[in-house]
């Protein structure tokens, strides 16, 4: 690996380390970054981790604890287990107890876990701690827990972590893949160029592309098994609810959903004219919504348009006509500008109101966005927005 120095057009190369000649240690400093910074092995585009514990050690009968406990998007519990310097011999065999472990908990048992933790967060950082189940929820983008599938049999994945993999453990999970047990290894590097240090993140088995097959792989299993079942009840609600809504959306000055087709899912998604963001219509048992979602696979350009747009808050919201709810959502890589209404939205008598609220809205929300979007569109187009963005986060 190089440093690139472009005034003097020339390259350094960096110098590989050992965690432990930096003073580094698995616990107070790899399990602490990868706690506070998930993202790190979240190597696909899109893939997002929730930590809900660490350390954990709430396995009965056993003193036993793995490093971290994290949630997919698709609600599966991960169990993440750092090993720094050198994998060892045995971290398969903990890792795979853990997941047998955790296979038991319910989704209630769940929620508990990840309250301890956000009342051990705010117990060190000071202030209240957050709710685990409305943070949960958010994240798995649900109504309710009962609808949730969480931790479901056999969904459980294992993330290793070490900068040297023995051959014992390498053989092991690639034959624990035939196996359809979702076990990733990554490779992590110290570097060290004078007095700065890098840290590089590698997945290493399977590989990306690897990885990328298997996961359509899965999908495909998904699909058919869905398609054999007769669809759950909200979801039969949701597919009404945007047929309804599609309708007076083509009879309306709106023209973003005009291609969109009814889903069972409970947003619609229309493309604003800027990559990978979107103005969303949001359909739930308690409210309806209207926001615009910013979801680049490089938070940082998420952050760029979303303080460009919040430094126009003020013209932004004078001419939507409200006050809009901002989230910079700084644990993810996504940003969002909402506004909301709370609704008794399974009832489908009030369907004709909350439609005509998410039409009204969304035009005027799509209105208030639009020269500064254009605005924005064409800034991300200059050639210099990298350099911009990388003076931004020194």
């Amino acid at each position: 690996m190089f440093k690139i120095d472009p005034t003097s057009n020339r390259i350094t190369p960096l110098e590989a380390k050992r965690f432990s000649d930096l003073g580094f240690t698995e616990r107070r400093h790899l399990q602490e970054w990868l706690e506070n910074y998930p993202q790190a092995l979240a190597q696909g585009d899109g893939e997002e981790l929730l930590i809900i514990q660490k350390e954990f050690d709430g396995f009965d009968d056993t003193r036993e604890r793995l490093d971290l406990l994290a949630i997919d998007k698709d609600g599966n519990l991960v169990i993440i287990e750092n090993k720094l310097d050198d994998s060892g011999r045995d971290v398969v065999w903990q890792a795979l107890k853990y997941a047998s472990y955790c296979a038991n908990l319910k989704k209630q048992q769940v929620v508990e876990i990840f309250q301890r933790y956000l009342n051990q967060k705010a117990q060190t950082e000071g202030g209240e701690p957050a709710d685990a189940e409305k943070l949960l929820l958010e994240f798995l983008q649900a109504d309710d827990l009962p609808s949730v599938q969480l931790n479901t049999l056999k969904s459980q994945r294992l993330i290793l972590v070490a900068a040297h993999y023995r051959k014992e453990v390498t053989n092991t999970v690639l034959w624990l893949s035939q196996f359809g047990v979702n076990c990733q290894c990554f490779k992590v590097t110290p570097w060290q160029a004078g007095d700065e240090l890098f840290l590089n993140v590698e997945q290493i088995i399977p590989t990306p592309e690897a990885s990328d097959f298997m996961i359509g792989m899965m999908a495909k299993e998904a699909e058919e098994k869905s398609s054999s079942t007769e669809q759950r009840h909200s979801h039969q609600l949701r597919q009404a609810f945007w047929e309804q809504a599609l309708d007076a959306f083509s009879q309306s000055q709106c023209n973003l959903y005009n291609n969109i087709s009814p889903s069972k899912d409970h947003w619609l998604s229309a493309g604003s004219g800027v990559s990978a963001m979107a103005f969303n219509l949001i359909f739930s048992k308690s409210e309806v919504r209207v926001e615009f979602y910013m979801s680049r696979s490089q938070a940082e350009v998420n952050q760029f348009v979303f303080e460009r747009l919040a430094a126009q808050k003020e013209q932004i919201e004078a001419s939507f006509g409200a006050e809009l709810t901002w989230q910079p959502l700084p644990n993810r890589k996504a940003c969002r500008i909402l506004y909301a209404k709370p609704v008794d939205g399974y009832d489908k008598a009030n369907w004709s109101e909350m439609i005509e609220w998410l039409v009204a809205h969304m035009i005027r929300l799509e209105q208030a966005l639009s020269a500064p979007l254009e605005q924005i569109k064409q800034k991300l187009k200059n050639a210099d927005l990298h350099k911009e963005l990388t003076q931004g986060a020194e």
